[in-house]
């Protein structure tokens, strides 16, 4: 089979009703965010290589769908909308004092080489608030994600919140070089404490450290974890970012949205850009994070503008897939038909005029010679549309609900 009629591994079409309910749901999302005062942007597709160079912190280089212009310049499909919402704010709202809360939607692209059956395009969407190094702006974002997972019918989802600096304090006061600190952050990612204790046995750390070290699978849960972190802390710095995550708890109270918080102090990122605190968003039916957030201080300066900022990102396909083995329903506007003749097509047409004017969707479909009544029927059903109205020529229509299978018919001439 030739080249041209299959996608590419990794990348797939989206079509009728699975399509409906994306767009459906992004619409949902965005307007929670717009609720909390956030304007949209768009950023392009592809920018220059460096916006998402190692230094920035974001996807491996290794990992980025790279190219050329007409120039000779490297450009990269972004692999994340962080790094370009940064370079657009900087260069855009150089000089504003207040704080800037932008919000967007796109697709990603990371052409992952280890991963069979996981996508390389995925769409997010998500909103950054730049310019506040405030808690009030931490507990702001968690409660904003919390809200937006509610509006959606998302019952049962955990927010898992953490602070990069809590670990990041233990690799110094273990005296880690730089590999042997990424080795352990990969270890604690995937949950293997029996490879990070092998690797501090090897070196001389105090007992105390590594004693910090052996209990962080213990540092996750409710908000008593923080007070056994707080015991644990090697430095001041450890012990602020337990005092931050204990005064966001406080905030996530007065929004309600305290009750899917856990702790999880071994947290410490994908992406380097990472500065703060960071959160992982779970739920059942999906094997990833639904939502990925955190804050990143310095990754502005990096493009000119030395401001503070937090965000997050939804992954939409990932939430989808949740709310899909959950059986939880995406509210959609669907469509319906009206099936006529070359007898009835000025009642049809005015019929589809009136329903669009009410915002009712409508597809008209003119019935070939010879065509029963069931080849629509079954067509509307195989397109996920809501309901017929098939047009007789005595004037007659036949009402069927596709969904219900319940039908009726009115008489027009009669008006019944």
């Amino acid at each position: 089979m030739e080249q041209k009629l299959h996608t590419p591994e990794g990348v797939r079409d989206i079509y009728n009703k699975e399509c409906e309910t994306k767009l459906a749901l992004q619409k949902k999302l965005s307007k929670v965010l717009h609720l909390y005062g956030y304007q949209d942007i768009q950023t392009p597709t592809f920018e220059y290589y460096e916006v998402f160079r190692k230094e920035i912190g974001s996807t491996s280089t290794q990992e980025l769908y790279k190219f050329f212009d007409r120039e000779g310049n490297i450009l990269a499909l972004r692999p994340d909308i962080t790094p370009s919402v940064a370079r657009a704010a900087a260069t855009l709202f150089e000089g504003e004092e207040k704080p800037i809360r932008l919000c967007y939607a796109g697709n990603t692209f990371i052409n992952h080489s280890s991963y069979q059956g996981r996508l390389k395009e995925n769409t997010q969407l998500g909103a950054e608030l730049i310019g506040l190094d405030a808690v009030e702006a931490d507990a702001e974002m968690i409660a904003m994600v919390a809200d937006g997972l509610k509006q959606v019918g998302l019952k049962e989802f955990q927010v898992s919140l953490g602070h990069v600096d809590f670990v990041r304090s233990l690799m110094e006061a273990a005296g880690l070089e730089e590999e042997e600190s990424c080795e352990i952050r990969t270890l604690i990612t995937n949950r293997n404490f029996f490879g990070v204790e092998e690797i501090l046995d090897g070196r001389k750390v105090k007992s105390e450290i590594k004693e910090a070290f052996r209990i962080l699978p213990e540092l996750t849960g409710g908000e008593e974890v923080l007070g056994q972190a707080m015991k644990v802390a090697p430095d001041i710095k450890a012990k602020h970012a337990v005092l931050r995550l204990e005064h966001i708890l406080r905030l996530l109270k007065l929004y309600g949205a305290d009750d899917h918080i856990t702790f999880d102090l071994s947290m410490s990122g994908n992406y380097g850009y990472y500065t703060g605190i960071i959160f992982r968003v779970y739920t059942y039916g999906t094997g990833d994070a639904v939502v990925r957030g955190g804050r990143y201080d310095h990754l502005l300066g990096k493009f000119g503008k030395d401001t503070p900022s937090i965000g997050f990102a939804i992954i939409v396909d990932e939430l989808m897939s949740a709310l899909g083995r959950q059986k939880i329903p995406v509210e959609t506007l669907r469509r319906n038909l009206i099936v006529y003749t070359e007898a009835t097509e000025e009642q049809a047409v005015s019929m589809a005029c009136d329903f669009r004017k009410k915002g009712r969707n409508i597809e008209l479909l003119k019935r070939e010679p010879g065509e029963e009544r069931d080849v629509y029927e079954s067509y509307g059903k195989r397109t996920s549309a809501a309901a017929m109205l098939y047009l007789r020529h005595d004037q007659k229509i036949e009402m069927v609900n596709l969904v219900t299978g319940e039908e009726r018919i009115v008489d027009t001439k009669n008006g019944h």
